[in-house]
Formats: structure tokens, C-alpha cells, sequence
């Protein structure tokens, strides 16, 4: 059973038990195991005993909709489809919008003979108000489930100003909900109705994706930015969970004293996964622990601490605090404040440091172009920036240099913000996520605290360069691999 803090009513309507089909809407937790969406969808089918029907679509109407992204989601269809075969009672439907707004009516459409219709609950970007405009506009009951995190996102009605605080607040809450897990095959048990054919009007109107795909047709005929090409990494659950098996074999030993050396490279990279749903936290979690050989010990006493209070490794405890306490503080923002992407959203002590700074004079100034391009005068920078338009991805501790010196090169810190957004989310697998946004508005002094001495365009927010960073941490063979 899903947690009912877990679950959400989007709307009042009722349930309609004469209808032919219970309706899964998948546009988060894009993945057929440890889903709580899923699960409560597949409860509601056998306790009504009508068919499951996973919906899974992809909209081209977004500012940054690419080939990259594309791709990446269209692997994670593949084992979706692979996954859901053989499922007794289950009917998966992809569906890829060929122009925009053509996927317009199809909800509608399949609600129309749903029972009951489930989505997720995800606090970014579109999705919020997609959902709740599909809320008022279905006659039947519409329940989005939350499946982002180890705490529940409805936990707590604060939002935290610091990692520190929201740790604190995060190690008393979360023991008591450590014990609600999603099921790992929330589809074991057989659902007691056959499968339900999509009608043929629904089925014409809006052909599946993979069969489409399958039939000859490719990505280039979809009204998407081209440029930004797929990468080497593919997207799905099968990937996920070998990137996850990777570094709890390999990678997590190293983990604590190297993960911010670029030349090293041994963070986990489960976060483009993570965000496009192919893996969950709690699987995530699991695994990890289960290498640690974790007996589910916790001190009585919530200190804040980053390290010691899981009871593991070194290394794995420097992983869980970035898994758990910066990740979901970033869900904790963008769940309780719609503004969570806006300049203004900053503390106030940073947007006063800012705005006193804006007018200050700039060494160098880069236009966006010019950014993306990665031609700067700064070599360090250059290869974040390579890395990120070639392989979706900056590595952890450069990204926050890249964005350091993003503000420190353009003319305003309004600017800088802009582009920071616009980059990530252009080319980063993972961008666009509430997570995302945490680490750009770092940059600008969210989650921080002054820093002194007051220096010219920062003001009191933190300082980085990248002479600093080449001394602290070896970037030798980063340089050469992402050389322009």
C-alpha cells in the first residue's frame, strides 16, 4: 500500500467503476519497478478488476526539447515496452508528438474510459500546472503520486534556507518514513482482467511511438533542435541500474576522498537517470546499503552532522548527503515555492550583495553565443563547458566553477542567471530538474551564506577561480580530454 502522504488528489471527481480501465499516466517516474505511481495505479486495477493501461508520452513543445533528450527517453521507452510484454492485464501506450500540441486530446481521450486515472507528482518545470489543467479539465478522479525522494515531499511544510538546516530537519523526520518502501516488481501479482486493445480511433489518431519508430521513421523528422545530438550515454532502466551497479562496485571506495577530482572522474552519474524517472531513489538507496552491509541503525539524536549519522563507510556517507540532503532539498523548494526558478527567489542578504555589485566593471564579458561555444579566454572553463555540450554532463565540483565565473563574466547577475539556466537546460541530461536548479542558484548565494571579504561584481557571495581549483584538485588529464 503507498503511503497516502504519497498521494495526491488533483481533482474532485469521482471514480467511475463502470468504466472499462484503470489509466496510468506516466510523465515522471518513467520506469516499470520501485514506483510508487505504479503501484498505487496496479492496486487500483485489481481492486476494481479492470485492465492496467500505462500511458507514456513525450511533448516537443518545451524551449530545450532535443535529439539528446529524445533519445535518452526513447531508450527508457524500449525497456518500458520490454518490461510490460509478458504483464498479464497491462496495455503500454508510447506516444511521441510528431508537431506541437498534436498529443492534445489524447488523455482525454483514454480517460475517457478510465476508472480512475493515476500520474506523478513532480514539482518541475511544466508538469505542475500540466497535471492540474488535466485535473479540471477530466470527469474522473485524477491522484498524482509522489515518488521523488526518501521523504515524502508533503513531509514537511517549511522550506529550508540552508543544507544544514533541512539536514537536521530531514534526520528527524525521515526514520519514521524509512520503512515505506515501493515495491521492487509493483506488477508481480497479476492484474484480473486481460489486456485492453486501444481502440483503433485512438490508436490511428495517435500512433504509438515505437512502432512508428520501428516502422523506418527517425528522430529527424520531429520538430526538435537537431544540434544538440545524443550522447554517448544511453537512457533507460537497464542503463540505470549497470551505472548503479558500476559505482557501488567500483566507484564508491574512491568516492569520499576523490569525487571532486575532474581527473578521477568517480561520482556516480546517476543523475540524468534519477531525473527522467529510469531509477529510483529507493532503489538507489537499497543497493547502496545493502554493500554497505547497513542494519537500519540510526542515532536517536538529529545533529545536522553531514558525516556519521548513517553509521557506513566515509565514502558512502559523503554520497548520502549528496543524494538525499542537497537533492531533495532542492525537491523541498520547488514543491513549496512556484517562483523556485526566478532571481527574486534568492535570500535577501545575496540579492542585496548582487544588486549593490551589478554595476561594477567586468574583465571579460561573453555573450551566450560565446559561452556555448566554449570561447573563453579561462582553458578550464572551455573544457566544462566541452564536456557539457558533448557528453550532457559537467563534472560535479566544476560545475560550480562554471557557474562562478559565468557571474563574474557577464553584465549583470540577472544575465548570469540566464545563462546558467539556458545552458544546463539546453544540454544537460539531468537539467531542468528541481536539483538542477538548486546548484545554479548556489552560484548566486541560495543554500549559502556570505562570504567576506566583499570583492568587486560578487560582492559577499562565494568566490571561485579557476587558478584555486587547478591547485586544489588535479585537472591535467581533464584539460587534454576536453580540450577544444
Amino acid at each position: 500500500m503507498v503511503p497516502s502522504l504519497r498521494v495526491r488528489p488533483v481533482n474532485d471527481a469521482p471514480l467511475h467503476p463502470g468504466r472499462e480501465i484503470v489509466l496510468y499516466w506516466m510523465i515522471a517516474a518513467r520506469r516499470t519497478h520501485s514506483n510508487f505511481a505504479l503501484e498505487h495505479a496496479a492496486c487500483h486495477a485489481r481492486s476494481l478488476r479492470k485492465p492496467l493501461v500505462v500511458l507514456e508520452g513525450l511533448r516537443v513543445d518545451h524551449p530545450w526539447a532535443s535529439a539528446r533528450f529524445h533519445q535518452f527517453v526513447i531508450d527508457g521507452m524500449r525497456d518500458s515496452r520490454a518490461a510490460l510484454a509478458e504483464r498479464l492485464g497491462v496495455t503500454y501506450f508510447p506516444y511521441l508528438e510528431p508537431a506541437p500540441g498534436a498529443g492534445r486530446g489524447l488523455l482525454a481521450a483514454l480517460a475517457a474510459h478510465a476508472a480512475v486515472v493515476v500520474t506523478d507528482d513532480f514539482p518541475g518545470l511544466f508538469l505542475p500546472a500540466m497535471v492540474a489543467a488535466a485535473g479540471r479539465q477530466l470527469d474522473v478522479r485524477l491522484e498524482a503520486v509522489d515518488g521523488n525522494g526518501l521523504l515524502p515531499m508533503r513531509a514537511m511544510a517549511e522550506v529550508f534556507p540552508t543544507a544544514h538546516a533541512f539536514r537536521r530537519a530531514l534526520q528527524k523526520a525521515l526514520p519514521s518514513h524509512l520503512g515505506d518502501r515501493p515495491v521492487a516488481n509493483p506488477l508481480a501479482a497479476p492484474i484480473p482482467a486481460a489486456a485492453w486493445p486501444v481502440p483503433r480511433r485512438i490508436a490511428e489518431r495517435w500512433p504509438d511511438a515505437l512502432a512508428w519508430l520501428d516502422s523506418g521513421h527517425g528522430l529527424d523528422e520531429l520538430p526538435i533542435d537537431h544540434s544538440v545530438i545524443p550522447t554517448a550515454a544511453r537512457g533507460g532502466s537497464k542503463a540505470a541500474r549497470r551505472r548503479l551497479s558500476a559505482f557501488v562496485a567500483h566507484d564508491l571506495t574512491a568516492y569520499g576522498e576523490d569525487r571532486n577530482v575532474p581527473d578521477r572522474d568517480v561520482t556516480s552519474r546517476l543523475s540524468p537517470y534519477l531525473h527522467w524517472g529510469h531509477i529510483g531513489p529507493h532503489e538507489v538507496f537499497d543497493r547502496l546499503m545493502a554493500r554497505e552491509g547497513w542494519l537500519g541503525h540510526l542515532p536517536a539524536k538529529a545533529t545536522g552532522s553531514r558525516e556519521g549519522w548513517w553509521g557506513v563507510s566515509a565514502a558512502a556517507e559523503g554520497f548520502l548527503d549528496e543524494f538525499i540532503t542537497w537533492r531533495e532539498l532542492g525537491y523541498n523548494m520547488a514543491s513549496k515555492r512556484a517562483d523556485y526558478a526566478d532571481y527574486e527567489s534568492l535570500p535577501a542578504w545575496a540579492l542585496k550583495t548582487l544588486e549593490r555589485h551589478a554595476p561594477d566593471p567586468r574583465e571579460h564579458v561573453y555573450t551566450l553565443e560565446a559561452f556555448e561555444r566554449a570561447a573563453t579566454h579561462d582553458p578550464l572553463w572551455n573544457a566544462a563547458q566541452v564536456q557539457l555540450v558533448r557528453e550532457g554532463r559537467i563534472h560535479n565540483y566544476l560545475r560550480m566553477l562554471w557557474g562562478k565565473k559565468i557571474l563574474q563574466w557577464t553584465a549583470t547577475p540577472r544575465e548570469a542567471l540566464a545563462v546558467m539556466i539556458e545552458l544546463n537546460n539546453k544540454y544537460a541530461i539531468d537539467g531542468r530538474n528541481p536539483n538542477s536548479y538548486s546548484g545554479i542558484f548556489w552560484v548566486l548565494g541560495r543554500y549559502d551564506r556570505p562570504w567576506g571579504p566583499e570583492r568587486p561584481v560578487f560582492g559577499v557571495v562565494r568566490y571561485m577561480t579557476s587558478e584555486n581549483t587547478a591547485r586544489k584538485v588535479s585537472v591535467k588529464e581533464y584539460l587534454k580530454r576536453y580540450r577544444r
